[in-house]
């Protein structure tokens, strides 16, 4: 497991994991959070908040309240109860996994702030992905969280042109969603806050295996459909997987990649952990 650690500005910093297991991962991050409370009630200590970026192996999470008969059949993969909110998902590679460890007081974030910072930091970004996909664009494909279920949903309008100005739009109310064609999840959320510090975050379906989510109710949802991002746009998968690729040139030239994708999401959050992107307005309920 690499773990490689970067500033991103005077009180953010990322810190990256690959092929990690869901345990460590987990008694690390509550490790680091109890140490930052204490740190902060014990000497006014304000630390910086960090960002983990995660590729996590194969495992199935169930929050806690969550039901096993969410589970809908036992494989090789490891289901682990965990304390964060929510139901049972999948976490695995190709997969983008970031852990949102705040200082919620520090920042004047509201819990309902960081939820909608983190699905708002989503659609940001898918979208910007799907406005630079011609195929995308042409289809009426965009991006938006719901008040009713947290996560972010793909839909479809066919009898709209797709407005790349409104592409990053948050202030659909319910009725406006139901005018479009809801096509599934492409991300899904799940915070755990202990005395103002957050920790566990955000997963985002990028180019992994869906297969993974037949077995579960995907985040307690009974025939929910789980998307990826390379459903909807190019992804290049890795350098050693190009010769083999039967894309043209120009294609694989202008694809995304796990990379680029993951980079503009944390450029996205460090901005809204600065103060540089403000909310829009959320419907209400």
């Amino acid at each position: 497991m690499q773990n490689d650690t970067q500033p991103l500005n005077d009180m953010l910093i990322s810190k990256s994991l690959s092929a990690a297991d869901y345990v460590p991962t987990l008694d690390a991050m509550l490790s680091r959070t109890l140490e930052r409370i204490d740190l902060k009630k014990q000497q006014g200590l304000r630390t910086p908040d960090e960002l983990w970026i995660v590729d996590h192996n194969d495992v199935y999470t169930l929050g806690q309240a969550g039901k096993e008969e969410h589970i809908l059949q036992r494989t090789d993969t490891p289901i682990i109860k965990t304390d964060r909110g929510g139901q049972v998902t999948w976490h695995g590679h190709g997969q983008l996994v970031l852990y949102w460890l705040f200082d919620l007081n520090s920042l004047g974030w509201s819990v309902r702030h960081l939820v909608s910072h983190a699905e708002q930091a989503i659609e940001d970004v898918v979208n910007d992905c799907l406005r630079h996909s011609a195929s995308a664009s042409s289809e009426h494909i965009s991006a938006h969280a719901r008040r009713d279920a947290p996560g972010v949903y793909m839909y479809s309008d066919p009898t709209v042109a797709y407005d790349s100005s409104n592409a990053n739009s948050n202030s659909l109310d319910d009725k406006s969603l139901d005018n479009k064609i809801m096509l599934g999840k492409i991300a899904s959320l799940g915070f755990k806050i202990k005395h103002g510090f957050s920790y566990h975050g955000i997963a985002i379906n990028l180019d992994c295996d869906l297969s993974a989510f037949n077995a579960i109710n995907p985040c307690g949802y009974a025939g929910m459909q789980m998307l990826r991002l390379s459903d909807f746009v190019a992804m290049q998968i890795d350098s050693e997987q190009k010769e083999s690729e039967t894309q043209t040139t120009q294609q694989i030239s202008d694809a995304l990649n796990y990379k680029i994708v993951t980079q503009k999401l944390i450029d996205n959050i460090a901005k809204r952990h600065a103060g540089l992107i403000e909310l829009r307005a959320i419907a209400p309920k």
